[in-house]
């Protein structure tokens, strides 16, 4: 294997002395020693990799990115949305501060233009991690709430990625590396050098099942790809939103919507008639504003959560995103959290709101406003928000309850949503000290009597 180019050597004064240029000399050919055996030992621990084109390159100057003191674990060329676009998710390590491994999942992009190398994703394997095949030749990685799709190039790269990753999982469960511990605390080196455009940062945050897409989510390749009539309903909702915003909706009619829509996407949509009535019923009961619950806390919908201007004019910074079927609207403008949940009765909502209690509580701290939302704002959203108010100002359900259908009146949590909404009253009330159950209690029972 031929080893990469040597690096230019630094030209020496003549003023300087013998013996410090022979040291200077010696410390620049052991750092260049030191890069190619870290190359040609990720190339060894790499022979899935073809060493075709230009993996020895790209391997070179992925290091380049890296703290001296890490560690390329495991580089895998992923499949990109753009024939164009090279991608690697790249399993980084080091030896933390308890002298034990800990690993992170970078995500990296290619320049088709001049081959440099940028971060556009930074994924901690905490001992949550859980790891899941999606039989389509890809899988996805779940932890601390984030959910993210990898598709290698090959079925070897993939079985190489999921031995890799199992074995840095594994290590972060035996040594419990949980997030805001001492633990992975490097990362935020990493996090600070993310450089990516939008548009691959996004590939990178790409959510399946999604139904609502904004306009430049990337699609996952080959066999998800959807078909002719999901992409032309993609673009029927994304035009109608844009049309029904623009018009007088008590002037003007069904027919003339559809007309207008039919002259902006230049082509007959007779067979999608009944898709489009019922996609402007939806956007119709969406179109209210977002509901401010408290300061900084608005409830609302999948359209308000895709209006921008409303959006800023509000003054929202963070947006909790309580839905599996919708995208995140606008990834580098707001700061996201998902819920990637169905408005189902077999949903485990409660699992999740102690961490939307963090998040919504992130927003308060920082001085910003917080949006909360699902389809409609009536159910999922509303819950979590009931869940929010209960733990912040110690409420019982039904006054927190009250409080936010007083405010937004359509708020109504499926059945299932209630009984975990009482179950965590209980578990609230059992972390109360005893003297602060008491006063709940005896309140409760005035306000019953």
């Amino acid at each position: 294997m031929a080893p990469p180019s040597p690096l230019p050597l630094v030209s020496l004064s003549c003023g300087v002395s013998m013996q410090v240029r022979r040291w200077l000399l010696l410390n620049q050919f052991l750092n260049q020693v030191l890069l190619i055996l870290r190359v040609q030992f990720t190339l060894i621990n790499a022979t899935y990799l073809s060493l075709t084109g230009d993996i020895q390159q790209h391997l070179q100057t992925m290091f380049t990115l890296l703290r001296p003191e890490d560690n390329i674990k495991l580089a895998v060329r992923l499949e990109s949305v753009g024939p164009q676009m090279t991608r690697y998710m790249v399993v980084v390590s080091t030896n933390g501060r308890q002298d034990t491994e800990e690993s992170v999942v970078l995500g990296m992009d290619f320049s088709p233009v001049d081959g440099s190398c940028s971060v556009g994703l930074v994924l901690p394997l905490w001992s949550d991690t859980l790891i899941h095949l999606d039989g389509d030749g890809g899988f996805s990685v779940s932890t601390d709430n984030r959910v993210h799709v990898f598709k290698p190039v090959s079925v070897q790269a993939m079985w190489s990625a999921l031995q890799s990753l199992h074995k840095a999982c594994e290590v972060a469960r035996c040594h419990n590396y949980f997030p805001g511990s001492l633990f992975l605390t490097w990362v935020s080196y990493y996090k600070s050098r993310v450089s990516s455009d939008q548009t691959r940062i996004n590939e990178w945050n790409a959510m399946q099942d999604v139904q609502s897409h904004r306009a430049d989510s990337p699609v996952f390749p080959v066999h998800c790809r959807p078909t002719e009539r999901e992409l032309t309903e993609r673009q029927i909702k994304t035009s109608l939103r844009e049309i029904m915003t623009q018009k007088d909706l008590e002037n003007v009619t069904c027919k003339e919507i559809r007309t207008e829509l039919e002259m902006r996407m230049t082509c007959n949509l007779r067979e999608f008639k009944e898709f489009i009535d019922n996609e402007m019923i939806v956007i119709l009961g969406q179109m209210d504003s977002p509901t401010e619950i408290f300061d900084h806390v608005f409830l609302g919908s999948e359209w308000n959560a895709s209006n921008l201007e409303e959006l800023q004019k509000s003054g929202v910074q963070y947006i909790l995103n309580v839905t599996r079927e919708i995208d995140n609207f606008f990834p580098g403008v707001f700061e996201y959290h998902n819920i990637r949940v169905y408005d189902e009765e077999a949903t485990d909502l409660l699992a999740y709101w102690n961490d939307t209690f963090k998040f919504i509580s992130r927003a308060k701290k920082s001085g910003a406003r917080c949006l909360v939302h699902c389809k409609m704002g009536i159910s999922r959203s509303a819950a979590t928000v009931i869940a929010y108010a209960m733990k912040e100002y110690g409420w019982d359900l039904k006054k927190a309850f009250a409080y936010v259908k007083e405010r937004r009146t359509v708020t109504k949590p499926n059945p299932s949503f209630m009984r975990q909404l009482e179950e965590y009253q209980g578990i609230l009330l059992g972390q109360q000290p005893i003297r602060t159950q008491k006063i709940i209690h005896e309140t409760t029972k005035d306000e019953n009597q």
